[in-house]
């Protein structure tokens, strides 16, 4: 600000000077000094010349640093120009405009390369004057679909006919569906396709993201084997590291020439402790095979609510034993086409979820309800008990996983299996400090 100010002292400067030298020459001339008045004249033009140069410059300067903030035009470097001090404010103002974008070219880039490594197609339209403009379509959806980089709506409608038909039927509002889409001139793919639409500064975008069901179910899958392995990893090391030390605290007594008394007792115990770390690894290998060798459901037509009744009679004395009362709530009756047993494991198996929930429960209760929507039979059966932490929410329908010491963690992954295995899903949810689990069967 300082600089500044002294550029208008600089200037009014000039301004008393050219006005007093021309009241001077003007006061020299009425003397009869006409010479001298002349020479004075000759000097005030020469002020004054000097003063339109200096205000013409500095017009100049104001001028191209405008029109370059203008243009976004950020190449040129003031700080080393000879007037830059006396025009500092607002060749400060340039180098923080020039700093704020040189930030947002790098964010761009940043994301730029975040949205091109993504395995997902994507591609932003822009709402243009007459039709949609692509305001960015990223390398994924480029190759995969073997579209160039293209800027025109009606271009990529060449291209991709059958995606965009769907976009323009629904009339660029929010879709969410599946699709198929002839792929590098090959068999149809199925994608699912999620679009959403905003407004960001008067400007209309349209964001359509392409997921193919392939890649989504293989990453899945990775990550089921993954957590798999973890866990049977687990399970074994858990059995054979204690086996392994025994057997090698075993062999060094047995190698002793003399074994006494308290070495035959370790003996004993050593021996004890590796059948039973033997029998818990024989038990896990069953319950993998009973998880990996599910038999395919024999369905047959059976009732509803005989469904139910049977299964809580099975839990019935357990139910009397804890103190659990059982509320009962289809109040319909429907015919399933399921296979009985293994359908009443899945209940069972749930049933016996809900009475380890109640067991920090002072009034306990479970109740079943069931409701029909679409052609679909969703039974529920909910308990009042602590629920599942929010941390091993996604882990619960994993196989061997259990917070229970002498749980197995098999039964709510095999239930899992036996309704997938009916063409349903089981899934699980928590409400009003409730826990539900929910078995979803399609009419067929």
């Amino acid at each position: 600000m300082f600089k500044s100010w002294k550029t208008y002292q600089l200037l009014f400067l000039r301004l008393i000077l050219i006005l007093s030298g021309i009241g001077i020459s003007i006061f020299l001339f009425q003397k009869g000094l006409v010479f001298t008045a002349i020479f004075g004249f000759l000097i005030i033009f020469l002020l004054i010349l000097e003063m339109y140069f200096y205000v013409k410059n500095a017009f100049s300067v104001y001028d191209r640093t405008i029109t370059s903030i203008l243009q976004n035009d950020f190449t040129s470097d003031f700080s080393k120009h000879k007037s830059y001090q006396n025009y500092s404010t607002l060749f400060k103002l340039y180098e923080n405009l020039k700093n704020k974008q040189n930030e947002q070219v790098s964010k761009d880039i940043v994301y730029s390369s975040i949205l091109n490594n993504i395995e997902t197609g994507i591609i932003i339209l822009q709402r243009g004057e007459d039709d949609w403009n692509i305001f960015l379509m990223n390398d994924y959806f480029s190759k995969h679909f073997e579209v160039p980089k293209i800027s025109k709506w009606n271009y990529l409608k060449n291209h991709l006919p059958s995606l965009c038909q769907i976009i323009e039927d629904q009339d660029f509002k929010e879709i969410k569906q599946s699709l198929e889409i002839r792929v590098n001139q090959q068999d149809t793919q199925t994608f699912v396709m999620q679009t959403s639409r905003s407004q960001i500064f008067n400007h209309d975008y349209f964001i359509v993201l392409l997921d193919s069901i392939q890649n989504v179910i293989e990453k899945k899958e990775k990550e089921a084997w993954i957590n798999l392995m973890k866990v049977i990893s687990h399970e074994l090391l858990n059995s054979i590291t204690p086996i392994r030390s025994l057997s090698q605290n075993l062999q060094d007594l047995v190698q002793q020439e003399d074994i006494s008394a308290e070495d035959l007792d370790d003996m004993k115990t050593s021996v004890a402790t590796m059948l039973r770390r033997s029998d818990h690894l024989q038990q896990f290998v069953e319950s993998y095979r009973k998880l990996a060798m599910l038999p395919s459901p024999q369905k047959e037509k059976i009732e509803l609510s005989q469904l139910i009744e049977n299964s809580l009679q099975i839990m019935a004395p357990i139910f009397k034993k804890e103190q659990i009362v059982v509320i009962n709530n289809i109040a319909f009756d429907r015919r399933l086409n399921v296979d009985p047993l293994q359908m009443e494991q899945v209940l069972i198996n749930l049933l016996t979820n809900c009475i380890h929930a109640l067991a920090d429960t002072e009034k306990k209760q479970i109740v079943v309800s069931a409701e029909v929507k679409e052609k679909r039979t969703f039974i529920m059966i909910t308990d009042n008990g602590n629920g599942v932490e929010n941390e091993i929410e996604s882990k619960i329908f994993l196989p061997f996983f259990t917070t229970r010491k002498e749980g197995a963690g098999i039964g709510l992954t095999l239930s899992k299996n036996i309704v997938e295995a009916h063409g349903g899903y089981l899934a699980y949810r928590n409400e009003d400090n409730k826990t539900i689990f929910v078995i979803c069967l399609v009419d067929n």
